[in-house]
């Protein structure tokens, strides 16, 4: 690994930090390929001085994506938006941007390279974030046949952007909206949390570790087995968004009232909402809810890569607890 020459575009993002370190510790040499290198300084220490060196290269910029692939022994593309602004568009940094980096990681006879995408790229799929998704699939296969791509599900950490945007809402908010789910008339069914109105948990997700899928990505650079693959990536337990919300109240000490929203009432919100700075809800996101989001049952997986699924218990505890009535220190409820 020590003589590796590795760029990462999107390296200074969620999983990004997480890859840089763990190639880091490895012996690599890594560019980090991302709009605002000054931004991505604080990943210096992760390596020696001069192992890391952030740069400035847009992947919808072709000719600086050649330049910071030149003389690349790997290459990952990280890149990846929620929401659309100005030239920021899906079509633009999950499709061209994507074929702009495999085209480049072809042309420099780069060795392999390794394509982070979604769970639930598809497409016909109704949300334009997962078409895009898939249609830039399809450009790095066009462009780099050996290409290995992962498909994650929810990601989950401590800086996610997940659990702790529904943890800052359920802070503010008297009742919790739980989008897709079906309303029941709750004769008979409180629990611990309050009155249930839910007859049922809405979507379901397959949230994975960031940290699964920062090494998935790594093992996935050094096996021969891996290229030309698709992995799926999901932890070892599927939640419903009902689940998932009773989760954070019961690691924040809050009790709040659950409750279905329709799928037309959240497009209206987002259709409002979406025009914030970052918004919390788009009408992309609620097309998203639409559907499960899981490891399909024949799909290759973490298991393929030797790598065993960490559970999202453990982990939420440790960054959980900075939303907690009464503060950090105060001892959660038992569930």
């Amino acid at each position: 690994m020590a003589a590796k020459r590795v760029t990462i575009f999107g390296g200074s993002g969620f999983i990004g930090r997480y890859l840089v370190e763990r190639l880091a510790s490895a012996g690599a040499v890594i560019r980090v390929a991302v709009r605002y290198p000054a931004e991505a300084a604080f990943l210096k220490p992760a390596g020696a001085v001069g192992q890391i060196a952030p740069l400035r290269a847009s992947v919808s910029d072709e000719a600086a994506v050649a330049e910071a692939v030149e003389g690349a022994d790997w290459v990952v593309n990280l890149a990846g938006i929620l929401y659309q602004r100005g030239a920021r568009t899906f079509e633009n940094v999950h499709h061209l941007g994507a074929r702009n980096v495999a085209q480049a990681a072809a042309a420099a006879g780069v060795a392999r390279l390794v394509h982070v995408s979604a769970l639930g790229a598809e497409p016909g799929a109704a949300a334009e974030y997962a078409r895009s998704k898939a249609a830039g699939e399809v450009a790095v296969r066009d462009a780099f046949p050996a290409a290995t791509i992962l498909r994650p599900s929810v990601v989950f950490g401590p800086e996610d952007d997940f659990f702790n945007r529904f943890a800052a809402l359920v802070r503010l908010m008297p009742l919790v909206p739980v989008v897709g789910a079906g309303f029941d008339f709750p004769i008979g069914q409180r629990t611990r949390l309050g009155i249930d109105f839910c007859r049922d948990g809405g979507a379901s997700f397959q949230p994975v570790y960031v940290g699964d899928v920062a090494a998935a990505a790594a093992v996935a650079l050094t096996r021969g087995d891996a290229a030309g693959q698709t992995y799926e990536l999901g932890g070892p337990q599927i939640y419903t968004m009902k689940r998932i919300l009773e989760m954070i109240l019961e690691r924040t000490n809050r009790r709040r009232w659950l409750v279905p929203w329709p799928f037309g009432l959240a497009r209206f919100q987002a259709a409002f909402l979406e025009y914030l700075p970052t918004p919390p809800l788009t009408r992309d996101q609620v097309a998203m809810l639409e559907s499960d989001n899981v490891v399909a049952p024949d799909a290759v997986t973490l298991a393929d890569l030797g790598l065993h699924p960490t559970p999202v218990d453990g982990v939420l505890d440790t960054y959980m607890d900075r939303y907690r009535a009464g503060g950090r220190f105060t001892r959660p409820r038992q569930a």
